[in-house]
Order: C-alpha cells, then structure tokens, then sequence
C-alpha cells in the first residue's frame, strides 16, 4: 500500500471543489488559502527554528541570574527543549493525522505562546527548565502538522516552491538567531529571548484560525499504538541524550555506553513492534518509499555537515580572533541569509529539473567552502577570506540543500500520511542536528585551549564536513540520474 504514490483520500476544500486532488495533477493554480497557509506555517517554523540557537547566546545571563545553578543544571535550559521537541515529533504526526493537522498546529502554537511567557518569568533555574519542556511540547506539535497543512494546501506541481518559501525560514533563523540573541541579551538580558515569540505567536493565533483550513488523514489509526508510543518517545530521547551527555561523560564512559544501549534496545523494540502492529504509530513501510529513504540518508550527513561549521566556527571567532558575540554574529550571518535568499528560487527550479541536480550541486558548494577555511582560516583574523567566502559557499549549498531535501523525503508520501512522513524526517533530522554539535565540540574540545590546538580540532571538523558533503554530492547525483532513467523509462 505504501510503497508506490496512493491517491489521496482527503483533500482541503479548495482542491476539493476544483476537482485537483489526483497527485498526478499537473495543476499549477494557488488559490489564495495556500498562500495564507504557507505563511502561518512558516512563521511557525521559524520560531521553533530560531528558539533552537537562540537560547544559548544567554547563557552567561542565566548564569548570572541564577548563581546557585551548576553547569549541568543550566545545559538542560537547552537540552530540555531539544530532547523535549525531538521525542515527541512522532507522536504527534499520528496525532495531527488521526484528529486534525490544524487542530494540533494551533493546540502546540498556543502551549508554545503561554510557554515562552511564563519561561520569561522563571524565579529559578528549575522552573525554568520545567516550562522549557512545555515550550517544546508546543513546538513538537507544530512542526509535523504545519508542513502537514502546507502539503495539503497546494497542487503537487507548486509543492516544491512552498517548500522551497518554508525552508527558507530555518536559514533565516540560523542567520538572525546568533545576531538577534546578541542584541535582545545585551539590551534586555536573558527574558528578551522568550518574550520575543510572545506577539508573533499571539498575531498568529488571533489570525491563523480563520486563514488555515482542516485536513485529517482517513487512512489514520483509529487507536494509538500504546506501546508504541512510549518506546518511540523514550527511544529517541534516550539517543538526544545520550548524544549531548558524550563531551560531558567521554565518549568511552560506561554511563554513555550503557545510555546508548538503552536507546538501542528502545528504538529497536519500537520498530519490531511497528512492523507487526496492524496500526502503528509510524508506519515503516514509508521506507519502501525511495525518495524518502534517500532523503533521510542524505539529511543526516547534511546535517552533520552544516550544523558542525554553524556551531563551531562562532567558539574560534570568539576565543582565537577575540571577535564579540555581535561581531562573530554579524560576520557569519552572510551564508545563513544567502541560505534563505536562495532557497525560494530554488524551490522553483526544483519544479523543473528535480531536487537532485540542486543537492549535487550544493554538495560541491559546501565542499567548496570548507576547503576554503582549511585553506584560508587561520590564527591571525581575516574577515574576508577566513570567513566570508567559506561562509557564502556554505550559504548556497544550505540554499540548495534544506528545502531540496524536505522536497525529496516528502515528494513521494501518500497524502494521508503527511504528517507521519514529516514526523519521521524531522525526528532524523533533529538526531542529524545533536550528532553534528556533538562531534563538533568533542572534536574541538576545550575552546580555551592554545589557538593552534583549537585550529587543529576545527579542521578536522572541516575535514569530516568535506566528507559528508562528498556523500551527499554522490548520493544524489546517483538519485538523479536514476530518477531521469526511469521518467525516460515511463515515457517509452
């Protein structure tokens, strides 16, 4: 059943009325809704995305307003959220699914509202930690279900632009999130970062509603999988953890090999009992699907590989060049907002000649750039060739690879199963994320080292950068090719 394109059973009304819900449909018309849609959804997408990096640029605050706090305590203001968003993702694409993707996106936007109200009012570090799960119990429901709506909303033929316009916003907020965090943090200390979503998600909860139809999935469980549900959610959260506690604990402790034992025999269970449940929470037959299955492979090492420079190159700026938090921001900001600029346009080409000439040549950008930092970043500060260059290479490969790869995974997901597709690829795309900075920072070590030892651990991390954007260039230059053989195949 879900190995191959299943015509949708359910559609929004406007497609419903105008008789184009056949995924085969050539439709190039959008009606107004989708546009509407597509906005809600990407504003949505981009404070989940900018609440991601934005946090740790207040953590010397937070240090300051909560003295008693150890360092432990304060990583989980940030693990909290992270492990919090990534377990839950899967969960809750069952559930948009099953009772309403706009029922879900609205029910998590508004939990994310009163989260990040109240988070700006925490008297401890406890309490704060505490809200910050709630803030990511919102955001775990909006995410699945809002591409789950925008997915819906337009004619497959236009999909790949929306997409393109929504992937735009996660390089936007890796570009704003840094510069942004600086400057709220420096004028407000560290409440500013959690009042900041407090009117966007309040205009969008006033307006939202009434631009935002409903779509459910009729080929949905009618039950939840109880068993399911826990050995997914623990599964996964055992693995984020696992995974952000290797620097902490050493990647060779007992504690961490006996954590990611668990996590193992967790997700391992889970997908044992996903393949006999007759309605499982997360129906693995979507790996039968190509497109999907080369998309997930290919976001890990895209992933790894922009999330690992994005990540460490602002600790050698700061420590080796003694640049400042707003200096390190605003240099490296040019790729993350060249990301975003390029991404629309990119959506649109994809619509003509297919998401995997565009990954090809974003991997090639992003191995490009990195050999420019092992070429040209060094001890002493160079702002154009040290930074610059590496970072707008780095830029168009991310302009060419976010919205391509979410196009690849999702080209190919029965309708029905929308939300359920865009729950998995964003679950991995979460441990992609937790895997790269955790390699990075392992592999950088202590940031206060001698410059030269610092140096020597980024570019290694350059190095594994090169090697998992080589994977990508070959990865999809193979799909490429395949999938033009079989477009001319189908032809004949």
């Amino acid at each position: 059943m879900y190995g191959g394109l299943a015509k949708p059973k359910r559609a929004s009304k406007a497609y419903q009325e105008m008789g184009r819900v056949s995924m085969d449909s050539e439709t190039t018309f959008v009606p107004r809704q989708a546009w509407l849609t597509l906005a809600i959804a990407s504003v949505a997408s981009f404070m989940i995305a900018i609440e991601t990096s934005i946090i740790s640029l207040a953590l010397p605050q937070l240090r300051a307003g909560f003295p008693d706090a150890s360092e432990t305590k304060l990583s989980w203001v940030v693990n909290a959220y992270t492990i919090g968003v990534a377990s839950l993702l899967l969960v809750s694409g069952w559930l948009a699914d099953r009772y309403g993707r706009k029922k879900l996106f609205f029910g998590g936007l508004f939990i994310f509202f009163l989260a990040s109200f109240v988070a700006a009012l925490s008297p401890s570090a406890d309490f704060l930690i505490t809200v910050r799960v709630f803030q990511a119990i919102g955001g775990a429901m909006q995410y699945p279900a809002g591409l789950a709506l925008l997915l819906a909303a337009f004619p497959p033929a236009r999909i790949q632009t929306a997409i393109g316009i929504w992937g735009a916003t996660g390089g936007l907020a890796a570009a704003l999130g840094p510069t942004v965090g600086a400057l709220l943090v420096d004028a407000f200390d560290w409440q500013a970062v959690f009042f900041i979503n407090v009117p966007v998600a309040a205009v969008v909860l006033v307006f939202g509603p009434r631009w935002v139809e409903e779509s459910t999935s009729s080929a949905a469980a009618e039950r939840v999988d109880l068993l399911g549900v826990p050995l997914a959610s623990l599964g996964v959260g055992t693995a984020i953890f696992a995974i952000t506690q290797g620097e902490n604990w050493g990647w060779g402790s007992l504690n961490l090999l006996i954590t990611f034992l668990i996590a193992v025999v967790l997700v391992l269970a889970f997908i044992v009992r996903s393949r006999k449940h007759p309605e499982p929470l997360f129906d693995l037959g979507l790996f039968k699907i190509r497109s999907f299955r080369i998309g997930s492979i290919g976001t890990v090492f895209f992933i790894v590989a922009f999330f690992s420079w994005l990540i460490s190159l602002p600790t050698f700026l700061q420590g080796a060049w003694e640049w400042s938090v707003l200096e390190t921001g605003f240099a490296i900001a040019p790729g993350p907002m060249l990301c975003a600029i390029i991404s629309p346009p990119a959506g649109r080409i994809a619509e003509r000649v297919g998401n995997g000439p565009l990954l090809t040549l974003g991997g090639l950008c992003g191995v490009a750039g990195l050999l420019c930092h092992l070429s040209w970043t060094g001890i002493e500060p160079d702002l154009l060739k040290g930074v610059l260059i590496p970072g707008l290479l780095i830029g168009i490969a991310a302009g060419l690879g976010f919205a391509q790869i979410i196009g690849t995974t999702m080209k190919d997901v029965p309708r029905d199963q929308f939300a359920m597709g865009g729950a998995g690829r964003t679950t991995i795309f979460q441990l992609s994320l937790a895997l790269g900075v955790a390699l990075a920072f392992t592999i950088i070590g202590n940031p206060n080292r001698p410059s030269n030892e610092v140096l020597d651990g980024l570019q290694i991390t350059w190095i594994m950068g090169i090697c998992c954007y080589l994977v990508q260039t070959v990865l999809f230059a193979s799909f490429s090719i395949t999938e033009k053989a079989n477009a001319r195949h189908k032809v004949g």
